[in-house]
């Protein structure tokens, strides 16, 4: 059983980094089965077919996320430098830390989908959401202990971070250029900053 586990992560390991790299739609089976060395039975005897595999991947893929954007988050009670910190992970350790090949894997992944399968393509949206709602709410928690300006819509605020974070992702994939992360990091500190009630 032991070995079935590690043939399995190792097929989702594998074809995280191509989907990356190569694309969902431009990756064959015959690619994962090179890069994993497995014959077709090998293969299908843990995946019915490549859109199984894909959505492994996906949970691998956000795991991996969560580790970094999440990192040593309870230790920091204050929510608003919550926010500040998961920005700054998600931007400094995952992006411009390259842990994927080939960019942010889910927004490669939603231009790639979008148009072409709606499930896969609401998979990776309902996440950019959860994450959304997860600001929305350690905004709310701020203004409950009186740290924010008054008026604010929580929602508009944390799509627009959200929003922000995917466009940054998609121009240093292009770009490759750190100062892309790293201004973004800079403007929306200063962005959220400016939400607090002043002193």
């Amino acid at each position: 059983a032991n070995k079935g586990v590690q043939t399995r992560r190792n097929i989702i390991e594998k074809s995280l980094q191509l989907f990356s790299v190569k694309g969902y739609f431009s990756t064959s089976i015959n690619d994962i089965l090179d890069a994993t060395g497995l014959t077709k039975g090998g293969l299908y005897g843990h995946f019915r077919s490549k859109e199984d595999i894909w959505y492994a991947v996906y949970e691998l893929a956000v795991g991996t996320w969560r580790e970094i954007v999440f990192k040593d988050m309870r230790d920091v009670p204050d929510p608003l430098l919550r926010i500040e910190k998961a920005v700054e992970h998600h931007l400094r350790d995952y992006l411009g830390a390259d842990v994927f090949d080939g960019g942010c894997f889910f927004v490669n992944m939603l231009v790639e989908i979008s148009g072409q399968s709606e499930t896969m393509g609401r998979q990776i949206l309902g996440g950019f959401v959860k994450f959304s709602r997860l600001l929305a709410r350690w905004l709310e928690a701020s203004d409950q202990e009186g740290l924010l300006r008054e008026g604010l819509d929580f929602r508009e605020i944390a799509n627009f971070i959200v929003i922000t974070l995917n466009g940054a992702a998609t121009l240093y994939t292009a770009s490759r250029d750190p100062d892309i992360w790293r201004q973004t990091i800079t403007q929306l500190r200063f962005y959220i900053n400016g939400l607090k009630r002043p002193a």
